[in-house]
C-alpha cells in the first residue's frame, strides 16, 4: 500500500510538472513529440495527433521531449525547424522552461487551498485571528530529534498526546521523570497507544528531555476565500522556507557542512507518504503539496539538466545575443543528467540502508 500511494502521489506531481511544459510548448507553436511518465522501457504508448503519450518501466520521473530542446541538424534547419524550440524566441524558451515549477506552485496553492477547505491541523499560536474556528485542540509532536529516545520508542510527528493542556506541561513530566521513565499515552490515526520512554541528559540543556517538539494545535476549516487566502499564504511561506533550506545544503557543500543524511530520496519519501496517509487524507494532501513545492523550487536550481540550468543558456544566450553551440549544452546537460542519477542512487542506497538498521 505504501508503494502504490507513493507512485500515485509521485505520477500526479510528475504529470502536473510536465503539464505545464507541455501546455506551454503548444502554446508558443512548439512541437511536441513524446509526454512521457517514467524512464527506460515502454510499457506502454499511444500516439494522438504528433504526440506520443507513454509509460515508462521505470517510475521516479518523466519528461516531455520537446522538438529541439537538444538541438540537431533536423531542428535547426530542417523541414520543421519553425516549430522548433530552439528557434523560438528566447522569452518563449524561458516561458516553457518555467511552466512546470509554475504549475508545481500552483497545484501546491490549489491542494493547501483545499485542505484548508476540509479542516488542517493549526498552530493555535500560529492563527489567533481563527480562534472561534478552531476545533478539537490538542498537544501533537511536530518534530522527533533522530536518535533520540522519542524516535527510538517509535514516536512520529502527527502524534496526538493524551492527558495535558499544555504544551509545558508536558514538558514539566517529563524533565520530572529524569531516568525513571516517562509514560505516554497518546493516539496515532485513532488509534490509542502507550509508551515508557526514557529522557536524558543532553538534548536540551539543563534538563531531562526525549528529543521531541510540540505545539498545541487543532483543526482548523476555512471557507473558501479564506481558505485561498490562507492556501496562498503558506504556499509563499514555504516556497521561502525551502529555497533557504536547498540553499544552505548548496552552500553547505562548498564549506563542508552539508550532511547527505539532511536529503531524503524516493524510498524515505515513500515512508514519509505512508505516514501522512495514515494520519489522516488532509495530512497527505498537505505532504503531497510540499513534495510539490520542493519539486518546482529544486527544478530552479542553475544545474545542468534541471530547468534553472537550462534557464541560465537562455539568459547567457541573451547576454552575448547568440547561441550556445548545441554539441556544448547538449554535453551539460547529459552530465548534469547522469549526476543527478548518481546523486538519486546514492541517497535511494542511504534510506535503504537507514531502513534495515533501523
Amino acid at each position: 500500500m505504501t508503494l502504490i500511494l507513493f507512485l500515485i502521489v509521485l505520477a500526479l506531481l510528475i504529470f502536473v510538472h510536465e503539464l505545464g511544459h507541455f501546455l506551454a510548448a503548444r502554446a508558443c507553436g512548439i512541437r511536441v513529440d513524446e509526454f512521457a511518465l517514467g524512464f527506460g522501457y515502454r510499457l506502454w504508448h499511444k500516439k494522438k495527433g504528433e504526440t506520443t503519450y507513454s509509460l515508462n518501466l521505470v517510475p521516479f520521473g518523466g519528461y516531455v521531449k520537446i522538438f529541439g530542446e537538444n538541438p540537431d541538424d533536423e531542428s535547426l534547419s530542417g523541414p520543421h525547424s519553425k516549430r522548433s524550440f530552439a528557434n523560438k524566441p528566447r522569452w518563449q524558451q524561458a516561458i516553457v522552461l518555467v511552466a512546470g515549477v509554475v504549475f508545481n506552485f500552483v497545484f501546491a496553492l490549489i491542494l493547501i487551498s483545499v485542505a484548508f477547505m476540509f479542516g488542517v491541523p493549526a498552530s493555535t499560536e500560529s492563527y489567533p485571528q481563527y480562534a472561534n474556528r478552531m476545533e478539537n485542540p490538542h498537544i501533537a509532536i511536530t518534530y522527533v530529534e533522530p536518535g533520540a529516545p522519542a524516535e527510538l520508542a517509535g514516536l512520529k510527528p502527527g502524534d496526538r498526546i493524551l492527558g495535558y493542556s499544555s504544551v509545558e506541561a508536558v514538558q514539566g513530566a517529563i524533565a520530572d521523570s529524569r531516568s525513571m521513565g516517562f509514560f505516554l499515552k497518546y493516539t496515532r490515526g485513532g488509534v490509542s497507544m502507550e509508551k515508557t520512554v526514557v529522557a536524558k541528559e543532553g538534548i536540551v540543556p539543563g534538563k531531562h528531555a526525549i528529543g521531541i517538539s510540540m505545539d498545541k494545535v487543532a483543526t482548523l476549516q476555512l471557507p473558501i476565500h479564506l481558505a485561498l487566502f490562507e492556501g496562498t499564504r503558506f504556499t509563499l511561506h514555504m516556497m521561502k522556507e525551502i529555497t533557504l533550506g536547498i540553499y544552505d545544503i548548496v552552500a553547505g557543500i562548498f564549506t563542508g557542512s552539508s550532511k547527505l543524511s539532511s536529503v531524503t530520496g524516493p524510498v524515505g519519501i515513500a515512508g514519509m507518504v505512508s505516514d501522512a496517509a495514515t494520519l489522516g487524507f488532509t495530512y497527505l494532501m498537505m505532504f503531497t503539496a510540499l513534495i510539490s513545492i520542493n519539486l518546482g523550487v529544486l527544478n530552479l536550481v542553475p544545474f545542468p539538466a534541471l530547468d534553472g540550468g537550462r534557464l541560465l543558456f537562455v539568459l547567457i544566450e541573451s547576454i552575448i545575443r547568440r547561441p550556445i553551440k548545441p554539441v556544448v549544452a547538449n554535453a551539460f546537460n547529459a552530465v548534469g543528467f547522469a549526476l543527478l542519477i548518481f546523486l538519486m542512487v546514492v541517497v535511494t542506497y542511504k534510506d535503504i540502508v537507514k531502513i534495515f538498521v533501523k
